[in-house]
């Protein structure tokens, strides 16, 4: 069929679970657009038409926050802000070089004193003598003034305590103090209802700041005198002790020290006699050490070397000179060999004279092997002597130390106890100079004055602040309504809430129409949108259509039998044989819809009592055949999961070239997951704008869990003119329908 030449057929362009389908360009006025890898983009649309359908709570909310803030303010007492400014530096005028300031800090100091001095003046302290400056505390006339009620006498608590408290908190909730970034200078405001007593307050805070400074001076200084006076005595006492306690210990302990200690107590040179003899002898032992181990490799090495490869044999001169004669004597002996036998008197002195030599250079590198022997035995003997002599000292040494340990606390204590006796003393001296001195940091910039008008209620405001208020509530309860409401309204919300592809929305039909009529007229809106649902399948796959397909949905009555039967009649229009069968063993519908017989049907097949030539049944429409769903058993589920329902897909997959199957709703029932998990594809149909409260989104993860291939959704009922737009994304064609004018032609007309 050439969809061209019946309308805008719905063909969404999406990535399936099988495959892609591209788009054609003749659908590009198709309602939602596919995705991208760029992610999910902002619809307006999708929020316009949340709005739409929230527009009464949505009004409603931000006029009742509109008029609460209105209502709020026209209420409210007026009240006036007046403002003091002081100005705080963080050094004093010095008058003395060792007058107690503060010196120039970083950056980060001088925020930090800023910081302090404004903490001081928000403080329970300062608000306390600011209340007892004006006579304010447990005063009447303050809360009268201030529109607010004295709290009512308390069993068990104060009354005086009790007043005192509410008078700082009723002060303290109305101050004000702000320090701009990169200024000294400090507002202190204060807010009342009176003009008068706004500025009184403010200006007190002023002055009392700068009387608390100068007497936390004053009273500081004081406390250092008296504390370093006591501090001094102390430290004097100890520097006495400990002196006297380390000279007695040095006695008694019979130290002799030669040398001071160095830093944090450590020696710099030898303390004692007996440390610098261990030092000493330690150096001679290291040395002896190195001379035995020395001795010992030269003669291991000569102990294990032939006589006369010895190194110290062949470079001795003796030996040398002797090898020379040797020599001689052995050449004079060939000679003589060669004119005379060996008895000659010649040849036998010569003999006598090479073996005498050969004796006296053996018996001369015997010696030179000895005397290193005697060289290692020497060096092993020292060193063993200078050892007893070091571990003897060692343990004078270790004895000294234990007895020196004590002796460097005790010194390091008479140290500390110096130096602190020391700084204590210049420092009582400065702060002594220092007395009576007053200088203070802080200054009055301006006075407060009584303002001219009030600082609230401001009416433009408290409207604007309502208003964001209503509209934030609104906002919030607009989307926990759209996120309780599981109604599928639009084709985007199958992706958008159900996670499923999109083939293809389908019309509302209005009341008294009938479907079947209207999905054999081609040119009909729900005839359009069935040919676009069959285009979607075509393509659902990497191999095109599956052999089998699942039409189900969550609950009955919403569309799947139309459906089911909309697409087994597309399909064999493409000549195409397709079986539709009726699955619903439990309120089967489709032989009313067809008009056929319901005897011998699939329950039939599954139980063996019939044959498939018996069970199919011709329909008006060629290529399309039908298999009903026969006598209702006993146990469905049992039938649809059995083996004769496998084999009876596989059959008539062999037969036709596609299978539809009308199966039962989701929710309540195992059927229609046990029937997707055998077919290649399910599609599933959602009524639009039906309430299901968790149901459709429920019966998507059963067929899930059960491993079904979800080729995708279908929307049915979809009424464009409800999703808040009448010109709802191009769906206007759904609209379009056939009317016959006055001569009796056909006229395509818009509702």
């Amino acid at each position: 069929m050439n969809t061209a030449n019946t309308g805008h057929a719905v063909v969404p362009a999406h990535s399936g679970r099988f495959g892609s389908l591209a788009a054609d360009d003749r659908y590009q006025g198709y309602a939602f657009e596919p995705e991208t890898d760029e992610g999910p983009k902002l619809d307006f649309r999708v929020i316009y038409a949340i709005l739409r359908r929230n527009a009464l709570l949505i009004g409603g909310v931000i006029s009742l926050a509109a008029i609460t803030g209105l209502t709020a303010t026209l209420l409210m007492t007026p009240r006036y802000v007046a403002t003091a400014s002081v100005q705080v530096d963080q050094e004093a005028d010095r008058v003395l070089s060792s007058q107690d300031v503060q010196p120039a800090a970083a950056y980060q100091d001088a925020d930090r004193f800023l910081q302090t001095q404004v903490d001081v003046l928000k403080s329970r302290a300062m608000t306390i003598r600011v209340a007892q400056s004006l006579n304010l505390v447990g005063s009447p006339k303050l809360f009268e003034t201030m529109h607010s009620k004295m709290p009512e006498p308390k069993i068990g608590l104060d009354r005086r305590q009790q007043l005192k408290d509410a008078t700082v908190s009723l002060i303290s909730d109305n101050l004000g103090v702000s320090l701009p970034r990169e200024s000294r200078v400090v507002s202190i405001s204060f807010k009342s209802p009176d003009q008068r007593f706004s500025a009184l307050v403010a200006n007190a805070y002023a002055t009392e700041f700068i009387s608390s400074n100068l007497q936390r001076k004053y009273d500081s200084s004081t406390y250092a005198r008296d504390f370093l006076s006591k501090q001094l005595g102390e430290a004097k006492t100890r520097l006495e002790i400990s002196e006297r306690d380390l000279n007695n210990y040095a006695r008694s302990a019979g130290l002799i020290k030669t040398s001071e200690p160095g830093a944090n107590g450590t020696s710099v040179g030898p303390r004692s006699i007996t440390t610098a003899s261990l030092v000493q002898l330690n150096e001679a032992a290291n040395e002896a050490r190195s001379a035995r181990t020395a001795a010992e490799q030269k003669w291991r090495s000569a102990a294990g070397t032939p006589l006369m490869n010895i190194t110290d044999v062949l470079a001795n001169p003796a030996i040398q000179t002797l090898l020379q004669r040797q020599a001689e004597a052995s050449a004079a002996l060939s000679q003589e060999r060669e004119r005379h036998r060996d008895t000659y008197p010649t040849v036998i002195q010569l003999q006598a004279q090479v073996e005498q030599l050969s004796q006296q250079i053996r018996t001369l590198a015997t010696n030179i092997r000895s005397s290193i022997r005697d060289q290692y035995q020497v060096a092993m003997k020292l060193e063993q002597s200078l050892d007893t002599d070091v571990r003897a000292l060692k343990g004078d040494t270790l004895a000294e130390q234990d007895r020196s340990v004590r002796y460097n606390i005790l010194a390091r204590e008479a140290d500390t106890n110096r130096t602190l006796y020391d700084g204590l003393l210049q420092r009582f001296k400065e702060v002594s100079a220092a007395a009576g001195i007053t200088s203070n940091n802080v200054s009055v910039i301006d006075q407060a004055d009584p303002p001219s008008k009030p600082s609230s209620p401001k009416l433009f405001l408290n409207l604007a602040f309502s208003l964001l208020a209503g509209l934030a509530a609104a906002a919030a309860l607009v989307f926990i309504r759209e996120q309780m409401d599981d109604a599928v309204r639009v084709p985007e919300d199958i992706d958008r809430k159900l996670g499923l592809t999109v083939l293809g929305a389908i019309p509302l039909v209005k009341a008294g129409e009938d479907v079947l009529e209207l999905l054999q007229s081609p040119r009909s809106a729900i005839s359009e949108a069935y040919h676009g649902l069959r285009t979607s399948l075509l393509y659902s796959s990497i191999e095109g259509l599956p052999r089998n397909l699942l039409v189900t949905s969550s609950q009955s009555g919403e569309g799947k039998s139309t459906t089911s039967f909309a697409i087994a009649a597309d399909l064999a229009k493409l000549d195409k044989r397709v079986v539709l069968v009726d699955v619903d063993l439990r309120r089967p519908s489709l032989h009313r819809v067809l008009g056929t017989r319901n005897g011998i049907g699939l329950s039939s097949l599954l139980t063996r009592q019939a044959r498939v030539d018996q069970a199919i049944q011709a329909t008006s429409i060629a290529n399309l055949m039908f298999i009903a769903s026969g006598p209702i058993p006993p146990s469905p589920t049992e039938l649809l999961g059995s083996p004769s329902m496998r084999e009876l897909l596989e059959k008539l997959g062999e037969e036709f070239d596609v299978v539809v199957l009308d199966g039962p709703p989701v929710l309540g029932l195992a059927d229609a997951p046990i029937l997707s998990a055998l077919v290649e594809g399910t599609i599933f149909v959602v009524e639009s704008s039906r309430g299901h409260r968790g149901a459709t989104k429920a019966a998507v993860r059963r067929l899930q869990s059960a491993h079904s291939h979800l080729l995708g959704g279908v929307l049915t009922k979809f009424d464009p003119r409800k999703a808040g737009n009448n010109q709802y994304y191009g769906y206007d064609y759904y609209y379009y329908g056939i009317s016959d004018d006055h001569d009796g032609k056909a006229k395509i007309t818009v509702a």
